[in-house]
């Protein structure tokens, strides 16, 4: 009604496990996402609603979780997503802190039913990364090969998981294995605030526009000084920067 875009559909889809989040990927334990999403969600909305189905007028964005699912799935189908943009994205390299140093091993370890461990906290958050990127469906109740061994007690890294999650999750780790895809993307934004509560986030994503600069891709990246609410409302980054990036990079056609 504002006219800062033109008429469009908006596409919610619920992407979520028992555990939280999918994390966006196939994996044998949780299901697969990605699958759904490029193979199913685009077609139905294509061949049911009046698209203009081609990805010089599609766009996927998300943020924090979503935010990552938005570069996950640009990142390995610019022939499905043209335009991305990530709202102050998580999952997208190193952080601060050690990967290792926030799930509780011993519960995950130990824990004999997926409801101890369903409202852990980190715990729960990063099961949910390794049910969709170390998925083992021969290992219950939890289905999953942690990255670290028990010994003694202690929970030191098993190097070659540990190799295999960050690979396969990472967004940092998915540029340099994608990188002819991610020149096929027509527009590329991701931001985040500077007062993140967890310092990660901001280190990460600052991290990640730097590794896209290093590999020649085009982009855009701000660090904004706000909070997590800055996206939400009249005022919002929603308002004054998401759509008007669509409103810039999609092709509208004769609407």
């Amino acid at each position: 009604a504002a006219r800062i875009i033109p008429p469009c559909i908006f596409v919610v889809a619920d992407f979520s496990t028992p555990l939280g989040p999918s994390w966006y990927a196939n994996s044998p334990v949780t299901g697969n996402w990605d699958d759904f999403a490029v193979k199913e969600l685009v077609p139905y909305i294509d061949t049911n609603f009046r698209t203009l189905a081609s990805i010089s007028s599609r766009a996927i964005i998300g943020t924090s979780i979503g935010a990552y699912g938005a570069l996950r799935l640009g990142i390995l189908h610019p022939d499905v997503f043209g335009t991305v943009y990530a709202m102050q994205p998580v999952g997208t390299g190193s952080g601060v802190q050690v990967f290792t140093s926030r799930p509780d091993w011993a519960l995950l370890e130990h824990a004999s039913s997926l409801a101890q461990v369903q409202n852990a906290g980190f715990s729960t958050l990063f099961l949910s990364m390794f049910q969709a990127f170390l998925p083992n469906t021969a290992k219950a109740p939890l289905y999953v090969d942690l990255p670290v061994d028990e010994t003694s007690g202690n929970f030191p890294v098993n190097a070659e998981r540990m190799v295999q999650l960050r690979s396969r999750f990472f967004i940092a780790e998915l540029v340099p294995q994608h990188l002819e895809q991610i020149k096929h993307l027509r527009a590329l934004k991701i931001d985040w605030s500077r007062n993140d509560s967890i310092y990660d986030h901001v280190y990460s994503n600052q991290a990640l526009t730097h590794l896209l600069n290093e590999y020649g891709i085009e982009h855009e990246a701000e660090e904004f000084n706000g909070l997590d609410d800055a996206y939400w409302g009249k005022s919002s980054r929603i308002t004054k920067e998401v759509l008007p990036f669509l409103a810039e990079h999609l092709e509208t056609g004769q609407l």
